[in-house]
């Protein structure tokens, strides 16, 4: 394992981490979301580099277009929370309610 492939790997785990420890607030778990979904993309983009693989040469841009959509999906919940309850905590959501 290269030492830009371990990095990448930190910074996955990392985001992960702070992703399951940080989640009172939804404005840091996107930002996790977004760090893990980013090194997803850096890794997939040097594997397929590195291996020189024709058909997975669209894998990476597939990748960034899930990542727009769930970035705008989660800013838009995002805006529609705290527009709602005045704040972004998770816990003060209550899913029983209509």
């Amino acid at each position: 394992m290269t030492l830009i492939h371990m990095n990448i790997f930190m910074a996955f785990t990392m985001s992960l981490t702070g992703f399951l420890m940080y989640r009172s607030h939804l404005m840091s778990a996107l930002l996790c979301l977004e760090g893990m979904i980013l090194s997803l993309f850096i890794l997939v983009t040097l594997t397929v580099l590195n291996l020189h693989l024709t058909l997975a040469k669209m894998m990476p841009i597939i990748l960034l277009v899930f990542a727009a959509c769930e970035a705008a999906i989660g800013l838009a919940l995002l805006v529609k929370i705290s527009n709602t309850y005045g704040t972004d905590y998770v816990q003060n959501l209550n899913l029983l309610q209509c």
